[in-house]
């Protein structure tokens, strides 16, 4: 596709992808209605963007009534807000939220997009697998389509999905034994970690954490291999990697978290909710020690939401991006060819 966005050949020749993507929006709605979800509609601007040391958020400056700057952010995610509402007492809801994130950029990123997330209080974190198994097998009929693609990839939704731990993952498609760099209270090893990479013939800079290196072998040798013609739920993440996650209680060296997977592309993040005020607020302080050291610079702590955490019942929660679904369910090449007006 050639020309502005807005132009009418270039209209004329996304239009079908749009189409789709309001389709499924449908498709979806009608299944959260019918599953007894309340759809939500968070405000946008928080207090805090999010407390994770790689995600970059938009500032901006609220003038009050008179003239005093207060500095809020547009959010990363509606997880904060949501998460409010259910120590206010909602059971299960759901939010097409538009979220935004700074330097994030390319075919499978925009600066601004739409995230689906859900909660379901006293349920299992495993129940948000189906249910997103659920909503991809609804955008591929909702497209008039058969398979998730994405380039050259293929995905079946219909087939029964692949999960996975992510130690397993390591293990099968680097050689590398990941829990062997990690101590039983969770502290990881980034020494041990790079000599497992060097064995595997993969590179470390001396700078790189722990958490950098595996980002590195997970983006070099385990995320091409899933969702390949199935489903992957990689599940089990790391502690470390997982700061709203609660630890799985036969091994704190793992979460409850994991992701979803189709055509190698990452669709979904979910997590059993960790409710726990005193630990999310140290998670969160290592989370910011960390961007302050990396980036120069950190985030707010919303005092609001930690308060809310002590009042939170057990619950499972997950964010999906719609955009994304809706590339891999229409065949579209690039974001930007399936948001309706993209940012400039």
């Amino acid at each position: 596709m050639t020309g502005a966005w807005w132009t009418k050949a270039r209209h004329a020749d996304r239009r079908g992808l749009l189409l789709a993507r309001n389709r499924i929006q449908q498709a979806i709605r009608l299944w959260l209605a019918q599953h007894d979800f309340t759809e939500v509609d968070p405000a946008a601007l928080q207090t805090s963007p999010g407390n994770e040391a790689h995600l970059h958020a938009f500032a901006t400056d609220a003038i009050g009534n008179d003239g005093t700057a207060r500095r809020m952010y547009l959010h990363t995610s509606p997880e904060f807000a949501m998460k409010k509402l259910l120590a206010a007492g909602e059971t299960r809801i759901a939010a097409f939220a538009h979220v935004w994130r700074n330097r994030e950029r390319g075919a499978l990123h925009s600066p601004e997009f739409t995230m689906l997330e859900w909660y379901r209080v006293a349920e299992d974190y495993t129940v948000l697998m189906e249910d997103t198994a659920a909503f991809l097998r609804l955008a591929v009929q909702a497209a008039g389509a058969s398979v998730l693609t994405y380039r050259d990839r293929i995905c079946d939704p219909f087939a029964p999905f692949e999960r996975l731990s992510l130690p397993d993952a390591v293990a099968r498609h680097a050689g590398i034994d990941l829990l062997a760099t990690i101590a039983p209270d969770g502290t990881t090893d980034a020494a041990a970690l790079a000599s497992a990479m060097a064995a595997a013939g993969l590179r470390a800079a001396p700078d790189d954490t722990w958490s950098d290196m595996l980002s590195r072998v997970l983006a070099e040798r385990v995320e091409p291999h899933l969702g390949m013609g199935h489903i992957t739920v990689l599940d089990h993440y790391p502690a470390a990697e997982a700061a709203l996650a609660r630890r799985l209680p036969a091994d704190a060296r793992l979460a409850e978290r994991f992701e979803v997977y189709a055509c190698g592309v990452e669709l979904a993040n979910g997590f059993g909710e960790l409710t726990d005020p005193a630990e999310q607020r140290h998670r969160f302080t290592l989370e910011m020690d960390e961007k302050e050291r990396v980036y120069g610079h950190r985030y707010p702590l919303d005092e609001d939401f930690l308060a809310a955490l002590a009042q939170m019942p057990p619950a499972s929660g997950i964010a999906l991006g719609f955009d994304r679904l809706v590339m891999l369910a229409t065949g579209a090449p690039r974001i930007d060819d399936v948001i309706w007006a993209p940012v400039p």
